[in-house]
């Protein structure tokens, strides 16, 4: 099979689980014979150009021709089988989706985020999830909140590309399969106006994850890995490990962000420097392998995950995961099974939930030994590969029949 990939990568400066998600899928289909062609452009593009930079990258988001006119040419040059997209943000847009219009190229486009309906990506506003925008069907929210970068003039051009391609019925019409990360996530797109019969749900995938780390020789050590910020929450863990005292087991926070410093100064003014660690940002390598030694790790985000990784990360390593109770982490977490819920944004719910579990080693080792066992059900290479190609398949088959449809 042909499969021609597009995405646009994220800025260097910020590292992307999308880019990552994209690189690995490449590798994956080439490693199983297939040809990928690729058409691929870079936030860096811009960013280096200053102010005329942002102009442009505003200019391109609604819909970039010179997008649309390359990925057609490309098209009709390569005839691939399928187009299978991954970020249009910001240069390439969803126009490239009306270039493969009657050809006989089928339309994949997996949704990472929220960004076909919210100006700000993650129906989040103020570090709280919101879904103004998704339930009314309309951008007049996101424009008087302004959502994008908290800025009128760089909500605007997000504001039309969502108002332009809904009322232009791009996803509908112009996609032949939706993959969605989450069975959440699947509900809202459904919800949203997205018919049912374009949307797939298929999870990202961790590709040669080693063996687990034997339970006895793990650390009796709690992990958190992500960005600092006021969305995931961390500020919880410190609240938590405050009213858990010294009988607190270690904490440690992989990952650096905008509240690294506020949070340093809560620590130390809570006394809890011999209690709570900052690794700050370390290679992906070697997060998997202090991840890999810890018997817990936890992730209180106060706003929706597209899919979180790192659970894939920690299952993979056969470690449980307590989270906050919503999003794709409320589908991926069976509570008691694989990991533990907690009621999101709640300092002391999340305290007594891990409580709960904490220092019950049995009950913790069989939860690691279950988590490790979902991540061979759902998360393997193998299994993401034989989705994606069903849903290939099935979306060469939707192709064929709207190409017959007078």
């Amino acid at each position: 099979m042909k499969i021609l990939f597009v995405h646009n990568f994220y800025g260097s400066s910020a590292p992307s689980g999308e880019n990552s998600v994209y690189k690995s899928e490449v590798a994956l289909l080439r490693k199983n014979g297939h040809e990928v062609l690729e058409y691929t452009r870079s936030s860096d593009e811009i960013r280096k150009q200053g102010v005329w930079g942002l102009i442009k990258g505003g200019f391109a988001t609604p819909w970039n021709y010179f997008s649309y006119r390359e990925v057609k040419q490309l098209i009709l040059a390569e005839n691939p089988d399928v187009m299978h997209v991954h970020n249009t943000f910001p240069l390439i847009s969803p126009a490239i989706f009306w270039a493969a219009a009657k050809t006989r190229t089928a339309t994949v486009f997996t949704l990472h985020n929220y960004r076909i309906y919210c100006g700000e990506a993650s129906l989040s506003r103020g570090g709280k999830p919101c879904h103004k925008c998704l339930d009314g069907r309309s951008v007049f929210m996101s424009l008087l909140h302004r959502c994008y970068r908290q800025g009128f003039l760089a909500t605007i051009p997000m504001a039309i590309k969502i108002a332009s391609h809904r009322m232009l019925n791009t996803w509908n019409n112009h996609i032949d399969s939706l993959i969605t990360l989450s069975s959440f996530q699947a509900e809202l797109m459904e919800k949203a106006g997205i018919k049912k019969e374009l949307i797939t749900i298929k999870p990202n995938f961790l590709p040669d994850a080693a063996n687990p780390v034997t339970w006895n020789f793990r650390e009796n050590k709690i992990v958190f890995v992500g960005r600092l910020s006021q969305q995931k929450g961390v500020h919880l863990l410190v609240k938590a490990w405050e009213l858990w005292g010294e009988s607190a087991p270690k904490l440690e926070l992989i990952g650096d962000g905008p509240d690294r410093y506020t949070l340093e100064n809560m620590v130390k003014k809570v006394n809890l420097t011999n209690k709570i660690h900052f690794s700050g940002h370390i290679a992906n390598s070697d997060a998997l392998n202090r991840l890999a030694k810890v018997k817990m790790m936890i992730l209180p985000s106060i706003c929706y995950e597209g899919f979180p990784l790192v659970i894939c990360e920690a299952f993979a390593m056969g470690v449980p995961v307590a989270a906050s109770d919503h999003g794709a982490m409320g589908s991926m977490i069976t509570d008691g099974v694989n990991g533990k819920l907690f009621l999101a944004d709640n300092a002391k719910m999340l305290l007594s939930v891990v409580q709960s579990v904490w220092g019950d080693d049995k009950l913790l080792s069989a939860m690691a030994e279950n988590a490790r066992s979902q991540f061979e059900r759902q998360y393997t290479s193998k299994v993401n590969y034989a989705k994606l190609m069903d849903i290939y398949n099935s979306a060469c088959e939707k192709r064929k029949k709207k190409l017959l449809t007078p």
